[in-house]
């Protein structure tokens, strides 16, 4: 048997789901196939739902995992943003079905705390796109495109969770379109200049 850790724990969780489905994955079935017991699973996922925050730290670890040569640099702030964005989608690809069926259980009614919690997530992620994308706005500019951005990569994202799409085809250019209108939207802001 192998070392019980995070990942493990995480990967095991994915692809049982993925023969059943997220809702339909209970921790006690993945204490049974790992041989430990849910004490085990708590100390390193108090809730179920905690399996899903590490699902999306691994989409922002792959994000914040690339390192960017010259070329990346000369490409335009929009351009840099679609790369890293993309990044992130093409992490949680592999596992598409199912990362739909975490967020549908996130949404349902009386999942506040859970929907509390992804706000909290959208604002770290779209920090990290800014990093990754090497955006160096301030003041007023940056709280301006922090919200357009914020808005492009909700409507990404939600896009992305129907994508059937050979390796997400239709979601970048569905991404690089709103980049685009956001370039031309935001002069004021300077988010995109190139």
């Amino acid at each position: 048997m192998n070392e019980i850790t995070a990942d493990l724990i995480l990967d095991t969780a994915l692809e049982m789901a993925e023969s059943t489905s997220w809702e339909r994955l209970h921790l006690y079935q993945l204490a049974s196939r790992l041989n430990i017991t849910l004490d085990r699973i708590r100390r390193y996922f108090p809730q179920k739902d905690d399996l899903v925050e590490a699902w999306f730290d691994r989409a922002d670890s792959s994000l914040l995992e690339f390192s960017p040569g010259s070329e990346f640099l000369s490409l335009s702030k929009g351009e840099r943003l679609e790369h890293v964005m993309m990044i992130w989608f093409d992490r949680l690809s592999s596992h598409h079905r199912i990362t739909r069926q975490m967020m549908a259980y996130k949404l349902e009614f009386g999942h506040l705390h859970l929907q509390v919690q992804g706000l909290m997530r959208v604002s770290r992620t779209v920090q990290w796109f800014r990093e990754a994308a090497r955006l160096e706005t301030t003041g007023l500019c940056r709280i301006l495109g922090e919200t357009l951005l914020t808005g492009i990569y909700l409507l990404t994202f939600a896009y992305w969770l129907t994508d059937d799409s050979r390796e997400q085809q239709k979601t970048r250019a569905f991404l690089q379109g709103h980049l685009k209108r956001a370039q031309r939207l935001s002069r004021i802001a300077v988010l995109f200049e190139t």
